[in-house]
């Protein structure tokens, strides 16, 4: 990956900045992008200290003329993108009944029109260049039914088709696009969850009370092992890889 060019949205923290650090370990040029301006240049900055060669890119993936002009700006700066990863997402809990408007539509336009907008204006620029890799994380709650989750899930879900149905599309272009699908992790959005301390307990061991089975590996997954997955699939080791969804979940979901 020496001196490959890769663009990572949601950058700025869990597993978003965990890739960001991997792909920059094996030599890559990496574009951190991230809503959270403040947080993503502390994120950077703490990378760039320790000689990676990372470099910041506020953007709203939300927006198609701000994601336009980001992308058209790393290809400035950087060069051509050879990797996409789309990390960015939001989380809102709840049960459908009570679920507002707002917090659906924030779902979606993060985890759902966030990758459309990204994924085209980087695909656009990869076509004519015949090369590129794409990974989206998604989640293993695409596939699994979760009480208080059914918009996260949706939105999940659909960015896991549309992913893989841009991959075919793509194909012949020897561009290909795949997906890591986490479980529970180890970050700040997984502890957002939880209401005390049992709720670390409870994701591990199971709540038959919301129909969840625990993590048959009996602990949370660190960014770093989703991370790992990313690249992975990203590397030239995948090369013959392409629309395949690769969960990195402990067994949680029991291999769905």
């Amino acid at each position: 990956m020496e001196n490959k060019v890769a663009l990572v949205t949601g950058a700025a923290g869990g597993i978003g900045a965990a890739v960001v650090q991997a792909l920059a370990e094996r030599g890559a040029l990496v574009a951190a992008a991230d809503r959270d301006a403040d947080r993503l240049d502390e994120t950077v900055g703490k990378l760039a200290a320790e000689g990676l060669r990372v470099e910041s890119f506020p953007a709203d993936v939300t927006a198609s003329a701000s994601v336009e002009a980001m992308v058209e700006e790393v290809e400035q700066r950087l060069g051509p993108i050879d990797y996409l990863v789309n990390a960015a997402g939001v989380l809102r809990l709840g049960d459908v009944r009570d679920f507002t408007d707002e917090d659906w539509r924030i779902t979606f336009s993060v985890n759902v029109d966030g990758v459309f907008h990204v994924s085209r204006a980087v695909v656009n620029r990869m076509v004519p260049r015949r090369s590129g890799a794409i990974v989206t994380v998604a989640s293993n709650a695409a596939v699994t039914p979760r009480t208080e989750m059914a918009a996260y899930s949706a939105s999940k879900a659909a960015a896991t088709l549309f992913t893989k149905s841009l991959g075919l599309e793509v194909a012949q272009y020897g561009i290909r696009c795949n997906l890591v699908a986490p479980g529970s992790t180890d970050t700040r959005m997984l502890s957002s969850m939880w209401q005390d301390d049992s709720g670390r307990r409870g994701t591990i061991e199971g709540r038959p009370s919301s129909y969840r089975v625990g993590i048959p590996l009996g602990k949370l997954a660190a960014p770093k092992d989703v991370a790992n997955a990313v690249v992975f699939l990203l590397s030239d080791d995948a090369g013959h890889i392409t629309l395949h969804d690769l969960t990195v979940d402990g067994g949680a979901g029991l291999g769905a």
